[in-house]
C-alpha cells in the first residue's frame, strides 16, 4: 500500500512540474497570459489543479445526465474555464479572453501530458495505481466476506497451442508466472461446431449451444436473419435460451459480452443494451476513468499509437509479401485502436469496479487478440503483442484482487481457437456466393463480413447510450449506424423468391439457404431444382466437405471420393471427415440436425500445411472445422480441478465452471 501511495505522490509531483512548465510556455505564446516568475507559475498550477479536481467531481456526477462523452468534452473545455478563472479574471479579463484561455489550457495540457506520459501515464503500474486509489477511498462491507469471488477473463480466440508456446517462452509474464509457480494449471478444451463466439459464449454462460448454427443465420418461419452481436438479436437469442440459472446468476456481473449469463448487472453486454440502471452505472465508472489525466491520456495516446503501428505493420506485411495476407485498411486501424487503446482499459475499469464492490462472479471478454489475428495471422508479432496486452491486464486485476473486499480466484479461458490460411476468394478467384450463383445459374446474396471487433466497439457505445440525454441519444444513433453499416443484409428479390440463395460465411464454414422455404430441403429436392449445385460444391478443390439432408440417411457429409452418413456412422468410399479430427462426425451430426441448419453446409479444405480457406476476408478464422479453431484453452487455479478427460463442448465447460462456483460457496440460494 505504501509503495503505491508513494508512487501517487511522485506522479502528482510530476504532473505539477509538467503544468508549471506548460504555464511558462503558454506565457511566452498566448497574448495577455502573464504568469511572472517560476514560483508564481507553481502557485498558478496548484490553483488550476484544485479547480480541475472540483470540476471533475461535478462532471462525473453530471455524466449520469449528460452522458460520459459529454462529460469528457466538458472536462476538456472546462479546464479552459479554470485557466480563465485563475489567470484572467483577477486581471479584470472578460469573456473575450476565454478563447485565449482555451489556447493556454491546451498548451498546458500538451506539455503536462507529454511529461506525465514519459514518466508514468503510459505504464500499467500507473493505471493499476489509479484503480487501487478507489479501494483506499471507499471501503465496502459485505455480508459474506468469507465467500471467495471468481473472475472469468475470456481471451477471445486464443488457441491452446499459442497459449502453451507463449507461456513456455515467457512472453506472457503473468500467465507464465502463475503456471510456473504452481498456482494455476493450463488445459485444453474442445468447442463443438460451430467454433464461434455466439455458440461458445451461450454454452459457457447459459449451458446450451443449441439453435445457434453459426455467427449469423436465417430463421425460416419468420424470414429473419439473426446476427449474434446485433443488440436486438442478441436479446432475442438469449431470451430463447436462458433458464435464469446462468453462470452469473448469483450476484454476477457481465462486462463486454454477447450474453449476460443471467447476471444481475451487465455492462456493455449486447443482449442487455438498454438496461437503464447499468447504463448509468457504467457511464459513471467510465467517466471517472476518462476524467483522470492518466486515463484519458493513456487511452488516447495508445489509440493514436495503435493506428500508427497498424499502418506501419500493414505496409510492412505487404512490402515483405507475408503470406497469407489480407487487405488492412484504415477502418481496421480504427477498430484496432479502439479495442487495444480504449476498450481494453474501459473493460478493466469496469471489472475492477465490480471487484471493489465485492461482486461474487464477473465475466469479461477481451477481443484484442482475436480481432488482430483475424487480419494479421495467429502468430504475427502484432497479434502476440495484443495477447501480451491482455496478459498485462491480468496483472492489473491480480493487484486489484489483493485489496478487494473478498478474495478472488482468476480463471482465464478462450471461447475457441483460430485457424489460418489464404481466404477462399483469393485462392480461387471467386467467393462462395459467386460460386453458388455460378453453379446454380441463379442469384445469390452474400453476407460474409466479420463483425466481432466492431461488435465489441458497438457494445461499449450502445451500452452508454440512452434516451435520457442529448449525448446519450447521439450515442444511440451512433450505435444504430454501426449496426446498420455492419449487419444489414440486402433482402432477396421478391419477384423471384424461389430462385435465389442466401449465403453466409462464418470463418471457413459456409451456410447456404434457399430463400422462401419454410423447411430444410433434401438433397433430392435441391438436385432437382439446381442439378449442378451440390455436385459442383463437392468437386470444388477449396471445399473439404458438403453437408446435405437426405430422406434415407439423414445428414450426409459428401466429399469428392466418398460420403459419411453421420447419423448411422457409415462411410462409403473415402471419408470426407477423416482430415477434420475424431470429433468431426458427431459435431457435424449435431449442427446439421438443428432446425436452424441451412439447406447446405460447406466446410473449406484443410491443406497440407493444416491451413483452411475462410469464406470471410480473414487471414485467421473460426467457425468450422480444421486447424486450431476447435482448440480452446483454460488457465485455472489448482484448487479448481478439470475432468480427467478433455472437456468437449462449451455446454460441458459450463457445467465445470458452475461446479467451481458451487465449490467456493456460490449458487446456494438459486431457485431451480
Amino acid at each position: 500500500m505504501g509503495r503505491l501511495r508513494l508512487g501517487d505522490l511522485g506522479r502528482a509531483l510530476l504532473a505539477l512540474v509538467g503544468a508549471t512548465v506548460g504555464l511558462v510556455v503558454a506565457s511566452w505564446v498566448v497574448p495577455g497570459f502573464d504568469i511572472g516568475s517560476w514560483e508564481e507559475a507553481v502557485v498558478v498550477a496548484v490553483l488550476i489543479a484544485a479547480c480541475g479536481v472540483v470540476l471533475r467531481f461535478l462532471l462525473v456526477r453530471g455524466a449520469v445526465l449528460l452522458g460520459w462523452l459529454g462529460a469528457v468534452l466538458a472536462g476538456l473545455f472546462g479546464q479552459a474555464l479554470a485557466v480563465w478563472v485563475v489567470v484572467y479574471l483577477p486581471q479584470g479579463g472578460g469573456a473575450a479572453d476565454l478563447g485565449w484561455a482555451l489556447l493556454a489550457s491546451w498548451i498546458v495540457a500538451a506539455v503536462s501530458t507529454l511529461l506525465v506520459w514519459v514518466g508514468t501515464a503510459g505504464t500499467n503500474d500507473a493505471v493499476t495505481a489509479s484503480l487501487l486509489r478507489r479501494a483506499h477511498r471507499k471501503r465496502v462491507t459485505l455480508d459474506d466476506p468469507d465467500v471467495p469471488g471468481v473472475v472469468f477473463i475470456q481471451a477471445d480466440g486464443v488457441p491452446y497451442p499459442v497459449l502453451d508456446w507463449c507461456v513456455r517462452a515467457g512472453t506472457l509474464p503473468t500467465l507464465s508466472r502463475w503456471v510456473r509457480s504452481g498456482t494455476h494449471r493450463q488445459a485444453e478444451w474442445r468447442p463443438k461446431l460451430p467454433a464461434t463466439t455466439p455458440a461458445s459464449q451461450m454454452g459457457i454462460l447459459h449451458g446450451t449451444i443449441e439453435g445457434i448454427p453459426a455467427f449469423r443465420w436465417l430463421d425460416r418461419p419468420s424470414g429473419k436473419v439473426y446476427v449474434a452481436n446485433r443488440p436486438a438479436d442478441a436479446a432475442l437469442i438469449e431470451a430463447s435460451h436462458s433458464d435464469g440459472r446462468g453462470l452469473l446468476a448469483d450476484d454476477g456481473v457481465s462486462v463486454s459480452n454477447l450474453f449476460t449469463g443471467d447476471a444481475t448487472t451487465a455492462y456493455a453486454t449486447m443482449s442487455a443494451i438498454g438496461r437503464g440502471n447499468e447504463t448509468r452505472e457504467s457511464r459513471r465508472t467510465v467517466s471517472e476513468y476518462l476524467a483522470r489525466p492518466n486515463g484519458f491520456t493513456r487511452s488516447m495516446s495508445r489509440a493514436l499509437s495503435e493506428i500508427v503501428r497498424e499502418r506501419f505493420q500493414a505496409t510492412r506485411a505487404k512490402r515483405r509479401d507475408i503470406r497469407p495476407r489480407v487487405h488492412r485498411g484504415w477502418a481496421f486501424a480504427g477498430e484496432r485502436a479502439a479495442l487495444s487503446g480504449v476498450i481494453r482499459d474501459l473493460n478493466t475499469t469496469l471489472v475492477a469496479d465490480a471487484m471493489l464492490k465485492g461482486r461474487r462472479s464477473i465475466y469479461v471478454d477481451y477481443v484484442d487478440y482475436d480481432a488482430v489475428a483475424h487480419h494479421a495471422g495467429i502468430l504475427q508479432p502484432e497479434s502476440l503483442d495484443a495477447l501480451a496486452g491482455i496478459d498485462a491486464v491480468l496483472a492489473q486485476i491480480e493487484a486489484v484482487a489483493e485489496v478487494a473486499p473478498r478474495n478472488y480466484h482468476i480463471v482465464v479461458l478462450s471461447d475457441h481457437g483460430q485457424s489460418q490460411g489464404a481466404i477462399f476468394a483469393d485462392r480461387y478467384g471467386e467467393d462462395l456466393a459467386a460460386l453458388v450463383a455460378r453453379l446454380a445459374d441463379t442469384a445469390a446474396i452474400a453476407s460474409v463480413e466479420n463483425a466481432e471487433g466492431s461488435g465489441a466497439l458497438n457494445s461499449m457505445v450502445a451500452g452508454n447510450a440512452s434516451h435520457d440525454s442529448v449525448v446519450g441519444r447521439a450515442l444511440e444513433r451512433a450505435s444504430d449506424r454501426i449496426t446498420a453499416d455492419t449487419f444489414e443484409t440486402r433482402e432477396p428479390d421478391a419477384r423471384k423468391p424461389d430462385e435465389q440463395f442466401l449465403v453466409f460465411g462464418s470463418g471457413n464454414l459456409g451456410l447456404i439457404y434457399v430463400t422462401g422455404e419454410q423447411r430444410r430441403l433434401t438433397l433430392d429436392e435441391i438436385t432437382a431444382r439446381y442439378p449442378g449445385l451440390v455436385a459442383g460444391l463437392v468437386a470444388h478443390p477449396g471445399i473439404g466437405f458438403t453437408v446435405v439432408h437426405t430422406v434415407e440417411h439423414g445428414p450426409v457429409a459428401l466429399g469428392p471420393g466418398g460420403e459419411h452418413h453421420v447419423r448411422d456412422s457409415v462411410v462409403v468410399g473415402v471419408d470426407p471427415l477423416a482430415r477434420f479430427g475424431p470429433h468431426a462426425p458427431q459435431f457435424v451430426l449435431r449442427a446439421a440436425t438443428m432446425p436452424e441448419a441451412p439447406d447446405i453446409y460447406v466446410n473449406s479444405l484443410i491443406d497440407e500445411m493444416d491451413e483452411v480457406a475462410a469464406f470471410e476476408g480473414l487471414v485467421a478464422c473460426h467457425g468450422g472445422l480444421g486447424g486450431w479453431q476447435d482448440r480452446g484453452m483454460i488457465v485455472h487455479p489448482v484448487d479448481f480441478e478439470m475432468p480427467e478427460e478433455m472437456v468437449v463442448g462449451a455446454d460441458a465447460l459450463h457445467r465445470v465452471l458452475v461446479g467451481w462456483l458451487e465449490q467456493v460457496g456460490h449458487r446456494k440460494d438459486l431457485r431451480g
